[in-house]
């Protein structure tokens, strides 16, 4: 066979150039998703410690994560970074050919095992786990033509009404929008008052916490299934804060509280 080819150099040049074709039509036709791996799957681990460094991060989060993950079927190695905002990110990687899928189930699984074991902080933000194949497929930029509209209004509305069609599209295993520019309130703290009304910042998260939610108060004369209500008031809660005013005065709560403590 092989040396029929050599003989046959005319033969050899129309049959690679056949090939050449099919693959050009096998190019354009086919989805992405049929395309063969050529770079390893992976499985990223985030996790947020607020207030913490990097060095507290790695010894709090990160260590407790490598040991569950470590040893998961079908895992090649792992990296670990973790930075000063308390962001601890962690990528396993994978065999060639390791279903995305299974993967992140089996680390999910082994996360699951440890979760005591973390910070409360930690927990309450909470650990993901997301698929990923590391090959960057497409960067989308989106502009406004509107002049008003700001960088921060065009990352929200991206973020509310294209991010999560993305993510929709079969194949697409991770979509983001590079940098951080979401709508929040960032409170800062008055060292001097503070001290000079013997309020500590752990008061005030704590404050924070109780009065910053999003409540069910539930309903006034709702029936028990025995007997039958004619009126029925569905109590509304204001919610979450939504105005700098309402952060400022959560200081003043504080300070009632402390004069009138619960009994």
């Amino acid at each position: 066979m092989v040396e029929m080819f050599i003989r046959r150099k005319v033969l050899s040049l129309v049959i690679s150039i056949v090939f050449v074709l099919l693959g050009i039509m096998a190019l354009m036709k086919m989805p992405i998703t049929q395309f063969p791996d050529i770079v390893p799957p992976s499985v990223t681990v985030t996790a947020k410690y607020t207030g913490a460094n990097a060095e507290v991060s790695a010894n709090a989060v990160a260590l407790p994560l490598e040991r569950a993950i470590n040893g998961v079927p079908g895992m090649t190695y792992m990296s670990t970074v973790t930075s000063n905002d308390g962001l601890t990110l962690i990528q396993v990687f994978f065999e060639v050919g390791t279903d995305p899928d299974v993967a992140a189930v089996n680390v999910q699984n082994r996360v699951t095992t440890i979760l005591d074991e973390l910070p409360e902080e930690v927990i309450r933000a909470g650990v993901t786990t997301e698929k990923e194949v590391n090959s960057m497929l497409m960067y989308l930029n989106i502009t406004s033509a509107d002049p008003s509209q700001d960088e921060q209004f065009i990352y929200n509305f991206t973020d509310i009404n294209v991010l999560q069609e993305l993510k929709r599209i079969d194949g697409v295993g991770r979509a983001e929008i590079m940098g951080q520019k979401e709508y929040s309130m960032r409170i800062w703290l008055d060292p001097q008052k503070m001290a000079a009304y013997s309020i500590s910042a752990d008061e005030v998260i704590s404050s924070l916490q109780k009065q910053n939610i999003s409540a069910a108060p539930g309903k006034v004369g709702e029936t028990s299934g025995k007997t039958s209500s004619q009126l029925q008031y569905v109590i509304k809660y204001k919610g979450k804060f939504f105005e700098p005013k309402q952060y400022e005065e959560v200081s003043h709560q504080i300070r009632r509280e402390r004069n009138h403590p619960e009994a």
